[in-house]
C-alpha cells in the first residue's frame, strides 16, 4: 500500500538535504533528516545531557485525511548515545501544516552534537480510526478485570 504525503520546504531550509526516505525495499519508516538554520550548520546542535532541542528537518507537509504520520526514534541513536524522542512516538495529524521538528532528548551521558543532514528520527505513516465515545452504566468483564500496572508480568 502506497500513501503520497506532500512536502514543501520552508523558507532558509537548505534544499540539498535530502528528503525522508526508506532505506531498505522493506523498511517501514522513513529517516528524517535535520536541516538545521545557517547560523547552526556549522558547528551542529549540542544537547548536554537530560537536556532536550527542538530539532528542525526544514519540512512542511500536506498528509492525506484518514492518515497520521508517527514520528519515531532511530534505534542505533538510542543504543549508541542515548538519543531519543521526548515524546515517542509523535503524531502528526493530517489537518496539521506547520514546520515539522523532532524533539530530541539525551538519555546519555555524554553530550550529543546533532549534525546538519544527521538522520535524526523515522516517519511512519499510518491510517488513522477515530472511536466513538459512550459513557455506560456498565462495562464487560474480564479475567484480567481492573488489573493494573504490572499485574500479568512478574511479581
Amino acid at each position: 500500500m502506497s500513501v503520497a504525503i506532500k512536502l514543501q520546504w520552508l523558507d532558509g531550509a537548505d534544499h540539498s538535504v535530502p528528503l525522508p526516505s526508506y532505506e531498505t525495499d522493506q523498511a517501514a519508516g522513513a529517516d528524517l533528516r535535520a536541516n538545521l538554520s545557517v547560523v547552526d550548520r556549522v558547528e551542529g546542535i549540542v544537547i548536554a545531557p537530560g537536556a532536550r532541542a527542538l530539532i528542525p528537518t526544514g519540512l512542511k507537509m500536506e498528509i492525506p485525511a484518514g492518515f497520521e504520520v508517527q514520528i519515531r526514534p532511530r534505534s542505533g541513536l538510542a543504543l549508541k548515545h542515548g538519543i531519543t524522542l521526548a515524546n515517542t512516538p509523535g503524531t502528526i495529524d493530517a489537518d496539521y501544516r506547520g514546520p515539522v521538528g523532532v524533539i530530541v532528548i539525551n538519555l546519555g551521558s555524554d553530550p550529543f552534537t546533532v549534525a546538519h543532514a544527521d538522520r535524526i528520527a523515522q516517519m511512519v505513516v499510518a491510517p488513522v480510526v477515530q472511536a466513538m465515545f459512550n459513557l455506560a452504566d456498565e462495562l464487560n468483564t474480564t479475567v484480567r478485570g481492573d488489573g493494573g500496572f504490572g499485574s500479568t508480568g512478574r511479581a
